[in-house]
């Protein structure tokens, strides 16, 4: 049992044989104590007051006395300030923290159990390659994934491409205007980026033939309906709806292109899914849904046949479902696509991770999903995030003005290699596993500096900040787990030869850092509720912090006793494996040797 979870079990337990049963459910709080109080846990009782009609000063001694009888094998001392009561655990209770889980590499995971949930993330479209926006979405969800799992969930990791529509029919008809039959191999160029390039040529064409319509006295909002390049585009759209067997077979060859260049993409930034929908399959699956809407007169119809719900009752507007030419929206292939992942997997919570921009969209979801009477509607979960901007500003897709993901990616990677070896740690190692650490080292800086802040949050992302290796950054903590390698290595024991004696006692760094490991599962169990890697993020860089602090004061190695190296190398492994541990939920390799 965890800590806190033991304490405030005790309190109740001692609360009971002072006072009696009262009746009432008591706000037990738990915390850890501030740096300035003597103390390992405060136990926060001004909600008690009222309830057991005390004197804070007298609450206090009382329950602090009680403890120390219950429990004298685990708190050692207590003292009182004000409404606070600071309990001093004994040396003891945290050698017994220390010989149950300092060797278990699974420590802080739940067992699994038959709850499952559904993550969704991705979603790109396949008219251009990822960009960095899409990189915070996918290491979200990813992080996301690993964190449920370990928390004891079944997690289904799902995208839905979004392959057709208008923006996929611009690339397409600016390959069949521009191309020459170029390909991605005749070219040598990616797939995602071969067909992202003629989306941006498709605007280009459709700026310029803009202008030349407004030159020539047209009205601008005209000209963007009339210019000859968009009218094709919605031609080949209208031939894609029919099923014609040229545009279908153009269709799948570039989005097959593009495929190729997000395999590659996934494949190097270490990003799965179990599952994998698709737009061109989910379009039309919504539509049989509205219907029986209309049936049972939930939705309406407006004169011009375009079918319509009314969420005025749950402060939301009049939302569209399908055109009056009878045409699916968004919303209607979404609700479609709601229905299908309950029907493929028995879900507890679909997760989607969908950028702040699409909340309305989201909520509407829900709402019109559970006046259609889908039971599951409660349970769809909008995980925002915030927009991701550079240093130099936002990014527009359509002008080519993007950051690729793929770009990044290599610049963090060369970033990290020009940084690495600057700081002379990369003797003795040959070129392969130089190759490997620097993409170790790159991709860890990317990840955790874009999961470290809150999702909620927007963000601005500084490669060069990314990667320093004495911030709050991936590099500082994959430094730290290396370091900790290195000391393992030149220990005489082995991790099961370590021996902790019963009655060792603690220096303060010693008990701070033991403390802070204590409190791993803690940490799973509040990202996993607050849906946000960051509190993993920034528990385990304080971690890091505080076992160098440590490492910095008390030699492990040339400890004074070999009680002392025993409780140290403890210390150093239980670090070292949550370091890991922590770091995968986030997507981050660690490496052993820097």
């Amino acid at each position: 049992m965890a800590y806190i979870d033991f304490i405030r079990t005790a309190v109740q337990e001692s609360l009971e044989k002072l006072y009696g049963n009262t009746g009432e459910t008591l706000d037990i709080q738990i915390t850890p104590t501030k740096p300035e109080f003597e103390g390992d846990y405060t136990v926060v009782f001004f909600s008690l007051l009222k309830v057991l009609k005390k004197r804070p000063d007298e609450l206090g001694n009382q329950l602090g006395e009680k403890l120390l009888e219950l429990y004298p094998d685990t708190f050692a001392g207590f003292n009182v300030i004000k409404g606070f009561l600071n309990l001093t655990f004994t040396h003891n209770a945290l050698t017994a923290f220390l010989k149950n889980n300092y060797g278990n590499e699974g420590f802080g995971r739940k067992p699994e159990t038959d709850r499952t949930v559904m993550v969704e993330y991705a979603s790109p479209n396949t008219n251009k390659p990822l960009h960095l926006g899409h990189l915070r979405n996918i290491f979200l969800g990813w992080s996301m994934a690993e964190i449920l799992e370990a928390n004891g969930f079944k997690v289904v990791k799902s995208s839905i491409i979004n392959d057709r529509g208008i923006h996929i029919c611009k690339s397409m008809i600016a390959w069949k205007l521009f191309a020459g039959g170029a390909t991605p191999e005749s070219t040598e160029i990616k797939g995602d980026h071969f067909v992202g390039d003629y989306y941006v040529k498709f605007n280009d064409v459709y700026q310029e033939q803009i202008a030349e319509l407004v030159a020539g006295g047209m009205d601008k909002k005209q000209a963007e309906k009339e210019a000859p390049i968009m009218k094709e585009a919605q031609d080949m759209l209208l031939k894609w709806e029919q099923g014609d067997e040229e545009v279908r077979s153009l269709w799948a060859m570039m989005n097959g292109w593009v495929y190729e260049g997000f395999d590659s993409t996934y494949k190097r930034i270490g990003v799965d899914f179990d599952k994998v929908y698709y737009e061109s399959d989910t379009y039309l699956l919504g539509k049989e849904y509205v219907q029986k809407g209309l049936e049972e007169n939930i939705l309406f119809k407006k004169p011009d046949g375009s079918v319509w719900i009314d969420l005025a009752d749950v402060n939301l507007d009049e939302k569209l479902l399908l055109r009056g030419d009878g045409t699916s929206v968004y919303m209607t292939q979404d609700i479609g696509l709601a229905v299908e992942k309950y029907k493929d997997y028995p879900l507890e919570k679909s997760i989607y991770v969908i950028g702040d921009e699409q909340l309305y969209h989201m909520k509407v979801l829900k709402e019109i999903c559970r006046k259609l009477g889908f039971s599951f509607a409660d349970e769809i979960f909008h995980l925002s995030y915030g927009m991701v901007e550079l240093t130099t500003g936002k990014m527009k897709s359509r002008e080519g003005t993007v950051v690729d993901a793929d770009d990044i990616v290599e610049e963090m990677v060369q970033t990290a290699a020009t940084l690495t070896a600057e700081l002379g740690k990369v003797e003795g190692s040959t070129e392969e596993e130089l190759k490997q650490l620097y993409e170790t080292l790159g991709l860890g800086a990317m990840k955790f500096y874009l999961l470290r802040v809150d999702p909620k949050k927007r963000m601005v992302f500084d490669p060069k900040e990314s990667i320093d290796f004495h911030g709050f950054t991936g590099p500082f903590v994959q430094y730290t787990y290396a370091r900790i390698r290195s000391i393992l290595r030149k220990s005489a024991l082995r991790p099961e030869e370590i021996t902790i004696g019963q009655d060792v006692e603690y220096e303060k760094l010693e008990r701070e850092l033991t403390l802070l490991l204590e409190t791993y599962p803690n940490v799973l169990a509040d990202s996993a509720r607050d849906m946000n890697p960051s509190l993993i993020a920034g528990y385990v860089f304080s971690v890091a912090q505080l076992f160098n602090s440590f490492y910095t004061e008390h030699s492990v190695l040339k400890a004074e006793s070999s009680e002392k190296q025993n409780l140290r190398l403890a210390l150093s492994v239980c670090t070292a494996n949550i370091l890991k541990s922590a770091l995968h939920l986030l997507g981050i390799s660690v490496p052993d040797r820097m």
